[in-house]
């Protein structure tokens, strides 16, 4: 299968060229070509699959020109070694638990599927490549664990000073080895504006191959479809219609869940649950897409004030309003609102969220509020621990810590401040 840019269909790359390059010459973001849906006999006999069978189905199209069948099996064992459990948290409402893995967050899936595969690439390659990523808070972390040790990949990691939680911090600062993290004197937006810059900028590039580990490159974002999968396999009864409620920040999640309805997954709708950056929230009331600067929140892995993937799923629709606001809803909840509901759950059912999934439980019952019969799952994406201040200021408790963030809590932070874009200019052409 081939991959064309979205900003011109005659740009077309394979798999592999779309993955070393992150993205397209022309600048814009890799879409499959074709989206072939999988057999009904396949999603009514959903349940006698294993999780690693219905990956290797859903995925197989999409890669099976540049990886072998049994080196996509073998991928697929390393990439998915936890569970996806859908956890009841009243009627009609479920969560879907994304924290099971290395760093406890959704991130880990795609992070490590492109880290895989970049090593399954670049086996008898004398050329290295520089994996360059922004992130918001837990995209850093995923991408360090996935690509730590990677023979011929090195990763250099943007964040923002003081706009993630310090446990985030930690997950991308105390790794070493081939992980570098840049701290930014700015906020997110700045970090992916330097990130773009710098695939623009030929004196880089001519030195450098550069690919991104953001939800822009296609191995990182097409994988995320695994779990929605996941969930309708455990979630499917007869007579119910699901929804997907997503916490909402670059897209790339929400839309690797509308590649899984595309595949034709028998679920209803979606909805893009967001914080105060309500730039999708807005689209989707007057249909202009009008970026702007982000704000910071306490869900701060979707404090994105210009969101990539959203284009992806505009493409999917083919750009018609009316049929996106038909298969897509959005919302916008202020700081308070999440605080009172990740009370109300844990008073009502002992449940302790993290404030992303506050959010997309937030959209989920706004939704049911005019569509009372569905049933609802809403995504869990990060583990509570990784926002303790958050937690304990609103819960007035404290999680146990588990295992893989006890690893890295007394580990020495180690990072490269920089305040502009020279900073990271500079470092990648020096280095």
């Amino acid at each position: 299968m081939k991959f064309y840019s979205l900003n011109n269909s005659n740009v077309q790359a394979s798999f592999k060229e779309a993955v070393i390059a992150g993205i397209a010459p022309d600048k814009g973001l890799y879409f499959p070509e074709e989206i072939r849906p999988l057999s009904t006999e396949f999603f009514e006999n959903i349940d006698s699959y294993s999780n690693h069978e219905i990956a290797f189905k859903a995925i197989h199209q999409f890669v099976s020109a540049d990886i072998p069948d049994q080196v996509l099996k073998e991928i697929i064992e390393n990439v998915l070694d936890f569970n996806f459990p859908v956890v009841e948290i009243e009627e009609n409402v479920a969560t879907l638990e994304l924290f099971h893995g290395p760093t406890m967050a959704f991130k880990d899936v795609g992070a490590r599927f492109m880290a895989n595969c970049l090593g399954y690439f670049s086996k008898g390659e004398n050329n290295e490549v520089t994996v360059l990523v922004a992130t918001s808070g837990d995209t850093g972390g995923a991408v360090a664990n996935g690509f730590l040790g990677v023979k011929g990949v090195n990763v250099v990691i943007l964040y923002p000073s003081g706009k993630v939680s310090d446990i985030q911090e930690k997950q991308l600062t105390t790794l070493g080895q081939n992980i570098v993290a840049m701290e930014v004197n700015g906020t997110f937006d700045d970090c992916q504006r330097m990130v773009k810059n710098a695939f623009l900028d030929t004196k880089i590039t001519d030195q450098r191959k550069l690919t991104s580990a953001n939800s822009i490159n296609i191995a990182r974002w097409l994988p995320q479809l695994f779990y929605f999968l996941f969930a309708y396999k455990q979630a499917k009864q007869e007579g119910k219609e699901i929804i997907f409620s997503v916490p909402s920040g670059n897209f790339g999640n929400i839309c690797a869940g509308i590649v899984a309805q595309e595949l034709g997954m028998p679920v209803k709708h979606f909805i893009a649950s967001t914080n105060a950056n309500t730039v999708v929230p807005n689209f989707m009331k007057n249909g202009v897409y009008e970026p702007m600067p982000s704000i910071a929140t306490i869900s701060n892995a979707m404090d994105v004030g210009d969101p990539s993937n959203f284009i992806r799923i505009r493409h999917l629709y083919q750009d018609d309003f009316s049929t996106i606001k038909k298969n897509l809803s959005s919302y916008s909840f202020s700081d308070d609102a999440t605080k009172s509901t990740m009370k109300e759950i844990y008073s009502k059912s002992g449940y302790v969220t993290d404030p992303h999934g506050a959010v997309g439980y937030l959209g989920l019952k706004e939704y049911q509020k005019s569509n009372p019969d569905v049933y609802g799952i809403f995504l869990e994406t990060a583990h509570p621990v990784k926002f303790l201040d958050v937690v304990e200021d609103t819960l007035g408790l404290s999680p146990e810590i588990p295992p893989q963030i006890q690893k890295v809590m007394g580990k020495e932070k180690k990072s490269i401040k920089i305040n502009s874009y020279e900073g990271l200019k500079s470092y990648l052409m020096d280095s």
